[in-house]
């Protein structure tokens, strides 16, 4: 790494918590209580708490990052600090209430997906509304009522949410209050739920009671997800190489792919779910029941030259309101050409490519040139 490490000290934030008892008329379980049953009528499947101590966290983290492992996600090592002592980032934290929502929509049969070469396989987390704006939602509309409920306490108590755009170590902190553990493809898992689900959080300064709960790590001798994975991006069990990753490279790479990821590549246009979707513990995953992440414009199984075909605007219109915007026009019309250049082929994909030449950028044009040449070479 190009600068110091941080220095942890989760006794600060203990310390803390010890001093902020719970203030006359104040029940700590009481409040904790309603907390989750608000949570679940909001959808939440499960919530706990947990405190800020991160510590064991640190020497895998900065590990992960020294040997480059984060790619081009330079924000990860820009604010490690905050991901590792969570008062940091919202000063005087003392818990976390930790939280998760099932996201797998029904019927949408990804493994026939993937094994139609001509079909574009969108993550599954992707089909419906964008997830960053459904949990932070949810979460805001928790604390404002927790916030509210306690607005007369003193001393002051306050509940902030965030949802995977703050730097947060969510995954470490789902484990550590017990909403699973993390597995050998570095997701967090449990036994009933599976992965399928969104982690989102509640920062506070309250001293609700911990959840003092240490989840099995039941994946075993188990390595499918090692195995299944197109680009051995997972090098060691709970190690990702991101660079290697195909969602890393269709979502967060903003520049050409490397030629040696665009084979294993498939279909895969936006994210990838292999690791999920071989891992034993997924087999009986429950499916979401929220509308917000029903499947939306047919994104489940749509077919590859159709949204190669999208013009800009058509494109923004497609996924207006949906996670996949981020990755803009150019990302998109890349993304997809690598996934032509695998399909099938035939007059008419041949045909839809040469027409994207100049389109775009030089960048998306050196695609699709890959895409003809496999396709001539098939």
């Amino acid at each position: 790494m190009t600068k110091s490490e941080p220095t942890i000290d989760p006794s600060a934030d203990n310390a803390a918590a010890n001093d902020r008892e719970s203030p006359a008329g104040w029940d700590a379980h009481e409040v904790k209580r309603r907390i989750l049953a608000q949570g679940a009528a909001l959808g939440f499947d499960k919530l706990a708490v947990t405190d800020t101590d991160l510590s064991k966290e640190a020497p895998h983290v900065l590990s992960w990052l020294a040997e480059g492992f984060a790619g081009e996600m330079g924000y990860l090592e820009r604010h490690v600090d905050k991901r590792l002592q969570p008062s940091l980032l919202e000063p005087s934290t003392c818990r976390i209430i930790t939280a998760r929502m099932q996201y797998l929509p029904a019927d949408t049969q990804p493994i026939e997906v993937l094994e139609s070469s001509d079909t574009a396989y969108i993550s599954r987390y992707a089909l419906g509304r964008d997830y960053h704006k459904v949990l932070r939602r949810r979460l805001a509309k928790l604390a404002e009522q927790i916030n509210l409920t306690l607005a007369d306490t003193q001393p002051k108590f306050a509940f902030r949410a965030f949802t995977d755009s703050a730097p947060v170590l969510e995954k470490a902190l789902g484990e550590k209050s017990g909403l699973g553990w993390i597995g050998k493809h570095t997701l967090l898992l449990d036994k009933e739920a599976g992965s399928w689900f969104f982690l989102g959080e509640i920062f506070t300064n309250a001293p609700l009671p911990i959840d003092e709960v240490e989840v099995e790590d039941a994946c075993g001798k188990c390595s499918a997800c090692m195995t299944v994975c197109p680009t051995d991006a997972i090098v060691t069990p709970r190690r990702l190489d991101a660079r290697r990753c195909i969602s890393y490279l269709t979502i967060e790479h903003k520049s050409a792919i490397p030629e040696e990821f665009r084979k294993p590549m498939g279909n895969r246009i936006y994210g990838c779910d292999d690791c999920q979707l071989f891992c034993p513990w997924n087999r009986e995953a429950p499916t979401t029941t929220e509308p917000d992440f029903a499947v939306r414009n047919g994104l489940d199984s749509p077919r590859l030259v159709d949204l190669f075909t999208l013009s800009e605007d058509a494109f923004l219109a497609l996924t207006e309101g949906s996670a996949m915007r981020r990755i803009g026009y150019a990302q998109w019309q890349r993304n997809i050409a690598i996934a032509l250049g695998n399909s099938t082929g035939g007059a008419e994909v041949e045909h839809v490519l040469a027409a994207g030449l100049g389109r775009v950028n030089a960048m998306v044009d050196e695609h699709i040139r890959w895409a003809l040449d496999q396709l001539a070479s098939s």
